[in-house]
C-alpha cells in the first residue's frame, strides 16, 4: 500500500492507453483535459509529467499523496479532494537520488485570458494585444508565476520551454483557446529573467525549430536567440510636464530638429563597448540638449539578431535591444531625454522581416505573419519577408506594436521605414515577379489599409504623438489625414529633397551653373506634405562618403561648402534631421561597428561646423519665420532663383503676424560677391547668422551687423540692400522690429 492509502495498480487509473502515448510524446492537443487534478467517477485523480523524477507525490495540507508511475515519466494517483468535488491546493514534490525538490503544477490552475480577450483576439481588434500575449510575470489564483500566450492557429501542439523545465516540450504543454489560434499557459514559479521558446507541432506533424516570442518584452544577447522574461509593469516616469506639453512642440508649426542616431555606435568606451541605456541618458541626452536638437530619433531599438542590419531586420518587435540594458533602461533614456526637453522618435519596421528560424517565418510550420507566394511575401533586395497585411491578425499584430511603443514607453513619434516598398507590389520587381491588387493594379491595397488603420488608431490613442514616413515616391496624401483620403501620417521625408541637393553640392561650383534647378524644382513641391529635410544614416555609408567627404575642392572649401549646405537647408522650409556624425562634419563614412570620429572633431574646422549646427538650431527655434510655416506655402517667398550664372539663391521665410521675416541668400561659389538683394519690406535688416564666420572657420566676411534698405527697386520688390555674400557662404538677415520674439 502506498502512502495516503492509494492503490499501485496502473489498471485502476482512467486514462486510455493512446492517451499516455500522446502525453509522453508531447503530441496531445488538450493536454489540460488530461493532467492535473480530474474527477473520474466518484475519485479525484491528478497526473503529471516529470522527466527527473524517480517518483513524485502530491503534497496537500503538508501530507504527501503517492502519485505512481503510469508509464515512462507520466504519474498518477488518487488524491482527497473538497466536498463539492474540487481539488484542495495542492504542491509536487519529486525525489531523484538523493534530490529533493518542490514545485506548483501549472495543470491545476485555470486560463488567465478571458471572454472579451478571446473575442477581440478573434477579431483581430485587440489594439493592446501585449496585455493578452507574450510572457507577463503576475499572481494568478494567489501564487505567483509568468502567464504565457501565444497565437499558433495551425499548430497541433504548443509548449513553453526554458529555464524552468530543462527545455523539456512535455512539461508545459499549452492550452488551446478554439478559434482564436492562441495557445496559453501559467506557470507557477517561472519568474523575471528568466529564458524562453515555445517549441511547435506543426499541421504536418513536424517540430518546427523552436521560436522565439513575437510579443516578448526582452530577449537574450545576440548571437543567443531565446526570449527572455521582464517585467514591464511599475515603471515610475518622471515626464509629466513633457508628457502635458508635447502636443505643442510636435505640430506642424513647431520647429523640429532631429538628431538621428545609431545607439549602439554613438560613443564607444575605450575597450569598444557601447553605452548602456543609462550611460546614454546622460552623455547623449545632455550634447543633444547642448546642441539645440528638438529631438532624439533612434534607428530602430526592436530586438534584431543582426548588427550589420542596424535594427533594421528585427525579430523582437516588443523587446528594446538587450545590446544596451533591459527594458526598464531603456524607459531611463526616454525619461531622461524627456525631463531635458527632448522627444524620441523611435524608427519604426512593420515593412519586412527576417527568415531566421528563431524568428516569425512559418512560425507555426505555415506562412502565418508572411505571405506564402514568394512574389508577395519576399523582399528580393534585402532577403527577407513581407508581412501579410491582409491578414487581421497580422494587421492587429502590428498596430498594437505601434501603441505599444507610444504608450508604454512614452515614445513621442514612430518614424516609419520604407514605405514604398510596402505601398506597391512591384516595388523592386520586374514584370511576372509580383502578384497585382485585385484591380489589377500595382498598388498594395492591404498595406495601405494598415497604414491608415495604424494612423488611426496611434493618432486616436493621443493626438499629441507623430508619425513619419520614410517615403521616397510621389504617392498621393501620404501626410493628409485618412478621413481625407490621405495615409494619415503626420509628416513625411523629403527624399526629392535630399536626392536633388545632395547631387548639386556634390558638383565642383564651376559647373554648378548648370545645375541650378537642382536647387530650386523642390520647392514646386515643398508643400505638398508635411515634410522633414533628412540627411539621414543611408547617406553617409556604402561607399556614399561621409558630407564633408561630398564636397568639392581643397580642405577650407570643402567646409566651407558644407557650412553653406548646412545654412541652406537651415533656411529652407521643412523641418530638419541630421545623423550623427555630420554635425562635427566627420571625415569618414558611418560604421555601425565604430564609433563618431570624436577624436577628429576636435580640429578648429570640425568644431567649427559644429557650432554652426548648434547656432542654426537656436536660430531656428528662436525666430517663428523659420519654423512655423515650414508646411505652409505662404511662408516662402522666392527672391531671386534664376540667377544661374552666378550660382546664388535668397528666398524669404515669413511667420505668422507680427513675427519678423527672414532672408536667407547663399552663395555656391569660391568668390565674394556684392549682391543686391530685393527686401519684402523696408528697414534694417540684421545679420544674424553668416556661415563665413570666423567661429564657424570662415573668413569673417560679412555685413557689419546688418542692412538698411533703400528705395532702389531689386526682384520685383519696391526695396533693396547690396549685401556682401561671402564665397561658398549662407547668410541670414531678420527685419529689425521694435517688438521681437525669439533669438
Amino acid at each position: 500500500m502506498a502512502k495516503g492509502g492509494q492503490a499501485a495498480d496502473a489498471t485502476a487509473r482512467p486514462m486510455a492507453p493512446d492517451t499516455v502515448a500522446r502525453l509522453l510524446a508531447a503530441r496531445d492537443p488538450d493536454p489540460f483535459a488530461h493532467l492535473g487534478p480530474h474527477r473520474h467517477g466518484r475519485a479525484l485523480w491528478i497526473a503529471a509529467i516529470d522527466p527527473g523524477a524517480d517518483t513524485l507525490a502530491a503534497v496537500i495540507a503538508g501530507r504527501e499523496h503517492d502519485l505512481p508511475r503510469l508509464e515512462g515519466a507520466l504519474f498518477m494517483g488518487k488524491v482527497p479532494g473538497n466536498r463539492d468535488g474540487s481539488a484542495k491546493p495542492y504542491a509536487l514534490r519529486g525525489r531523484a537520488g538523493g534530490a529533493v525538490w518542490d514545485y506548483e503544477d501549472a495543470y491545476r490552475f485555470g486560463p488567465v485570458l478571458g471572454e472579451l480577450d478571446e473575442y477581440l483576439l478573434g477579431e483581430g481588434t485587440h489594439l493592446r494585444l501585449w496585455h493578452a500575449l507574450g510572457a507577463h510575470v503576475m499572481v494568478h489564483e494567489g501564487t505567483a508565476g509568468v502567464h504565457f500566450a501565444v497565437w499558433a492557429p495551425n499548430a497541433r501542439r504548443v509548449s513553453v520551454v526554458g529555464d524552468f523545465n530543462a527545455w523539456d516540450g512535455r512539461r508545459h504543454m499549452m492550452r488551446h483557446r478554439g478559434s482564436t489560434g492562441v495557445w496559453e499557459i501559467f506557470i507557477p514559479g517561472a519568474g523575471e529573467g528568466a529564458r524562453y521558446k515555445y517549441e511547435i507541432i506543426g499541421p504536418d506533424d513536424r517540430l518546427v525549430p523552436l521560436k522565439a516570442d513575437p510579443v516578448g518584452f526582452g530577449a537574450e544577447h545576440p548571437p543567443a536567440t531565446a526570449s527572455v522574461v521582464r517585467d514591464i509593469s511599475g515603471y515610475g516616469w518622471h515626464d509629466r510636464d513633457w508628457m502635458a506639453a508635447r502636443a505643442a512642440r510636435n505640430r506642424r508649426d513647431a520647429p523640429l530638429s532631429i538628431y538621428e542616431v545609431h545607439l549602439p555606435s554613438w560613443r564607444r568606451r575605450d575597450d569598444g563597448r557601447s553605452l548602456s541605456y543609462r550611460e546614454l541618458a546622460e552623455e547623449l541626452v545632455d550634447y543633444a540638449q547642448w546642441m539645440g536638437f528638438t529631438h532624439l530619433e533612434f534607428l530602430p531599438v526592436s530586438e534584431y539578431p543582426f548588427d550589420g542590419s542596424w535594427g533594421y531586420q528585427p525579430v523582437g518587435m516588443y523587446a528594446p535591444t538587450i545590446r544596451m540594458g533591459p527594458p526598464h533602461e531603456f524607459r531611463d533614456l526616454v525619461d531622461a531625454a524627456h525631463r531635458a526637453g527632448l522627444g524620441v522618435i523611435l524608427d519604426w519596421v512593420p515593412g519586412h522581416f527576417p527568415a531566421d528560424a528563431h524568428g516569425l517565418a512559418h512560425f507555426d510550420g505555415t506562412a502565418l505573419y508572411e505571405h506564402a507566394d514568394p512574389r508577395e511575401g519576399f523582399h528580393q533586395d534585402w532577403n527577407t519577408l513581407i508581412y501579410n497585411y491582409g491578414r487581421r491578425e497580422v494587421a492587429n499584430f502590428l498596430i498594437a506594436n505601434a501603441l505599444y511603443w507610444l504608450e508604454d514607453y512614452h515614445i513621442d513619434g514612430l518614424r516609419v521605414d520604407a514605405v514604398a516598398s510596402m505601398l506597391y507590389r512591384d516595388y523592386s520587381r520586374k514584370a511576372g515577379e509580383w502578384v497585382p491588387n485585385r484591380h489589377g493594379g500595382r498598388e498594395n491595397l492591404e498595406a495601405i489599409a494598415f497604414m491608415q488603420r495604424m494612423n488611426i488608431a496611434a493618432y486616436g490613442a493621443d493626438s499629441s504623438i507623430m508619425t513619419i514616413a520614410e517615403e521616397s515616391t510621389s504617392f498621393p496624401g501620404v501626410s493628409t489625414p485618412v478621413d481625407a483620403g490621405g495615409l494619415g501620417f503626420g509628416f513625411k521625408w523629403n527624399m526629392g529633397w535630399m536626392n536633388d541637393t545632395l547631387r548639386y553640392i556634390a558638383h565642383d561650383p564651376v559647373h554648378r551653373r548648370w545645375h541650378h534647378d537642382d536647387m530650386t524644382r523642390p520647392l514646386t513641391w515643398a508643400f505638398s506634405e508635411n515634410f522633414i529635410l533628412p540627411i539621414s544614416h543611408d547617406e553617409v555609408v556604402h561607399g556614399k562618403k561621409s558630407m564633408l567627404g561630398k564636397m568639392p575642392g581643397n580642405e577650407w572649401e570643402r567646409f566651407a561648402n558644407l557650412r553653406a549646405y548646412y545654412g541652406f537647408m537651415w533656411g529652407q522650409p521643412g523641418k530638419k534631421l541630421l545623423f550623427m556624425g555630420q554635425e562635427v562634419a566627420q571625415g569618414s563614412e558611418w560604421h555601425h561597428d565604430a564609433q563618431v570620429d570624436w577624436a577628429g572633431a576636435q580640429g578648429p574646422l570640425n568644431k567649427g561646423v559644429q557650432a554652426l549646427v548648434r547656432d542654426l538650431n537656436r536660430l531656428y527655434r528662436g525666430t517663428p519665420a523659420l519654423h512655423v510655416r515650414d508646411c505652409d506655402g505662404a511662408g516662402f517667398r522666392w527672391i531671386s532663383y534664376d540667377d544661374a550664372e552666378s550660382s546664388c539663391l535668397a528666398w524669404a521665410r515669413l511667420g505668422g503676424d507680427g513675427d519678423a521675416p527672414v532672408i536667407v541668400a547663399v552663395n555656391f561659389t569660391p568668390v565674394e560677391r556684392n549682391w543686391r538683394i530685393g527686401a519684402p519690406q523696408p528697414g534694417f535688416w540684421e545679420e544674424v547668422l553668416n556661415t563665413d564666420a570666423a567661429i564657424y572657420g570662415g573668413g569673417n566676411r560679412g555685413n557689419m551687423g546688418g542692412r538698411q534698405t533703400d528705395a532702389q527697386p531689386c526682384h520685383g520688390e519696391a526695396q533693396s540692400f547690396e549685401a556682401v555674400l561671402p564665397p561658398l557662404a549662407a547668410v541670414f538677415f531678420r527685419l529689425k522690429t521694435q517688438c521681437r520674439r525669439g533669438v
